[in-house]
């Protein structure tokens, strides 16, 4: 009976590392689908650069326009890398984490004396898993700060066509917003 609940405590303690594989499955996902829509965002403003290359206008709003363009493809690239760095470092402590579960069996097999060792996997997982956060943390502000940039210019191109009234009306609604970020 002592071997069944022995054999029973290293399963438990082999599928224990499965949660954290999942939190990095969900991470993955997560990243991913951010990914994609920053790939998305880069594929809709480099056409809307190309049209307005050849647009003809108010030659001050399209210069506004193509530099706020130009601006926010540059920050697309720099949470693009963001997002792969992230997405390989979830990739990395998933990994590490399927290695604490193997490293688990294999310690529980071989000898207690190297118990310390799935230990330190496992740490070695969640730092990765912390690191990973941490990087989703600096691109949410990034997209934040890209988001203001396209509100600022639509603020600025909105006042040239709007009812002056209108523009003051909600001027002060424009300004608080801004302040409160």
């Amino acid at each position: 009976m002592e071997g069944l609940s022995s054999a029973l405590a290293v399963l438990t303690a082999m599928i224990t590392p499965a949660v954290l594989i999942s939190a990095c499955g969900t991470m993955i996902l997560s990243t991913s689908a951010r990914l994609g829509r920053v790939v998305d965002r880069v594929r809709s403003l480099s056409d809307k650069l190309e049209e307005l290359a050849h647009a003809e206008g108010n030659v001050e709003l399209l210069d506004d326009r193509r530099a706020v363009i130009f601006v926010q493809l540059d920050r697309l690239t720099s949470r693009a890398r963001i997002l792969q760095r992230s997405m390989t470092t979830f990739y990395v402590a998933l990994g590490i984490f399927v290695s604490t579960s193997v490293a688990i069996g294999i310690v529980a097999v071989t000898s207690t004396r190297y118990s310390w060792i799935p230990v330190v996997v496992a740490l070695l997982g969640a730092g990765f898993l912390f690191y990973g956060s941490i990087l989703l943390i600096f691109e949410a502000r990034l997209a934040l700060s890209t988001i203001h940039m396209e509100m600022d210019f639509i603020w600025r191109f909105t006042k040239h066509f709007a009812p002056p009234e209108l523009v003051e009306k909600h001027k002060a609604r424009f300004v608080h917003f801004r302040k409160h970020d």
